[in-house]
């Protein structure tokens, strides 16, 4: 079936994460988030792919193509970012007068629900979360609670725990209905369509077991946990026989694991990486291209993007580190709070929980700290920012 996925948006709330690149091209798991996405979708039966673009929309380009694991892709660019249903009739003009699937090419879904997705239509993705005020709740026909009649966007009073994930099989006749007028909240959005195509047809909610949106940086941390859950141990690329690899591990062509090391996995460690000698990585981490772990190192449950060095005699811990940063010898960082609340982070400027009890430093392309600096839990810093040696740094910074 021809699938429509968006990827347009800057994703301002993961920055400064995506100050230089798109929020779907960030990696966890040896892959951009989209294309995790992508792959699920070929596997649920897309046929055709049309990507929607607009932010840094030649990365998207440069590393898709026109070819994606045997299916033709597309691309269509929506100039401004008003709202998903704006990008969906951006991508209007290349489909074809048939039925067509809508999926955020930022956010996670269990293959076995896509699937049923795909095998019903039309539809949308439902999920239950503790937290409906913070989505749009789909409400279900009194007679019948697997037919949708409608979305409430971020109720105060939600009546259910069901939500919209954000995943659409629509009919051929949602073509003519891509056009609604603004929202409350100044967008044109894809619930308006799901709603108008309910007042002609029968709308299935698909029930997901499992779905992520990752739209903030500990997000990125949660997808990267997921997709390292079951990998099969691969070693393509240089194991010194005095390293200890204990778990699922990937280590691929090119990367060097040197003497004395200790990986415990899930760990992935991605093309041109060096880690150790001496060095400890452990729990759900993700080190990307050309990242260097220095001599006895700790890196735990976190995501390494291209180019990132940790220097040797350093802690590392449920955080995330853009590319090129540079962790001078001796950085530390916290990643749990004393009084065991959940660690807070600033996001658009609004200091707010994670929900998580363990997490550590975000961290934008090409920042530097120190040697013997210390972050605190939750810190972020800006792209480009450092510290001076020896500094203890308990607020965000800026470059």
């Amino acid at each position: 079936m021809q699938t429509v996925v968006l990827a347009a948006g800057e994703g301002t709330r993961m920055r400064p994460l995506t100050a230089a690149q798109p929020k779907p091209m960030l990696p966890v798991a040896g892959k951009p988030l989209l294309e995790h996405t992508l792959d699920r979708a070929v596997d649920a039966g897309a046929d055709r792919l049309v990507v929607v673009v607009g932010y840094e929309s030649d990365r998207v380009r440069d590393h898709f193509g026109t070819r994606h694991a045997g299916v033709d892709v597309e691309y269509a660019v929506q100039t401004e970012q008003r709202g998903t249903a704006d990008a969906v009739n951006a991508a209007a003009p290349l489909l074809d007068n048939e039925p067509f699937v809508v999926l955020n090419g930022d956010a996670l879904y269990d293959q076995g629900s896509l699937d049923t997705l795909y095998s019903n239509g039309p539809a949308v993705g439902s999920y239950r979360v503790d937290n409906p005020s913070a989505y749009g709740v789909l409400q279900l026909a009194a007679d019948d609670d697997t037919r949708v009649t409608g979305v409430v966007e971020k109720p105060a009073n939600p009546e259910s725990n069901l939500i919209n994930t954000g995943a659409y099989v629509f009919p051929a006749a949602a073509h003519d209905l891509l056009t609604v007028e603004t929202s409350d909240r100044g967008e044109l959005e894809l619930t308006d369509v799901l709603e108008a195509v309910c007042d002609q047809c029968s709308v299935t909610a698909v029930p997901f077991k499992r779905w992520l949106d990752v739209g903030r940086p500990w997000e990125l941390l949660a997808a990267n946990e997921w997709l390292l859950e079951s990998p099969s141990t691969r070693l393509d690329g240089e194991v010194h026989e005095g390293a200890t690899l204990d778990g699922p591990v990937v280590v691929e062509a090119g990367a060097t694991i040197k003497a004395g090391v200790t990986i415990e996995g899930p760990v992935y460690v991605d093309r041109g990486a060096t880690v150790g000698p001496n060095a400890y990585v452990r729990g759900s981490t993700y080190l990307g291209p050309e990242t260097k772990v220095g001599n006895a190192v700790e890196v735990k449950n976190s995501v390494l993007m291209t180019g990132a060095t940790v220097g040797h005699l350093s802690y590392v811990g449920d955080s995330v580190l853009g590319r090129r940063v540079n962790f001078g010898a001796g950085t530390k960082v916290a990643n749990l709070r004393h009084d065991g609340e959940p660690v807070k982070l600033t996001v658009k400027g609004e200091r707010v929980s994670t929900g998580r009890r363990k997490l550590g430093v975000i961290v934008g392309d090409d920042a530097k700290t120190g040697i013997n600096t210390s972050l605190n839990a939750g810190v972020v810093l800006g792209t480009g920012a450092t510290t001076q040696p020896g500094e203890v740094l308990t607020r965000d910074r800026s470059p």
